[in-house]
């Protein structure tokens, strides 16, 4: 039998989907579940970078299942690969459905961030810095 699949990276944010974060058929707007992979993986790209960071890139987002208003959503990350001033970050979101206790994968998608300065201007990224997850390190 197939191990269970468990999600990937750090957990970066975790929230409730919310009443006010609903389309007209009660399902959480994608829109929103985007921006909660932007907020949680922008915190890890900002960390790694260690200076401000701006999203420029967003691939492959499919949503597999709905998402209802009580739900727990979590997000995973992992910086896949740095560039110069850039990073490729993975986000997978994970949900736990109120008063359950298992957790299903809805969606993923590949973020890329570019470290700027205090001007708005690209930075290096500073490679020898960047924290690993301890599972891909």
């Amino acid at each position: 039998m197939d191990a269970p699949e468990t999600p990937k990276g750090e957990l970066v944010i975790r929230t409730v989907a919310m009443p006010a974060d609903t389309n007209p058929n009660g399902d959480i707007f994608g829109g929103w579940i985007m921006s909660q992979m932007d907020i949680g993986s922008g915190i890890l790209a900002s960390k790694t970078a260690k200076t401000r960071v701006a999203t420029v890139a967003v691939e492959g987002m499919s949503f597999l299942q709905p998402v209802k208003v009580g739900d727990t959503v979590a997000c995973y990350a992992w910086v896949e690969r740095i560039g110069r001033s850039s990073m490729r970050i993975p986000v997978e979101v994970w949900v736990q459905p109120y008063r359950k206790t298992e957790q299903t994968r809805v969606t993923q998608a590949v973020f890329t961030y570019v470290a700027l300065d205090d001007s708005g201007r690209p930075v290096p990224v500073l490679r020898h810095e960047s924290p690993q997850p301890a599972a891909l390190a």
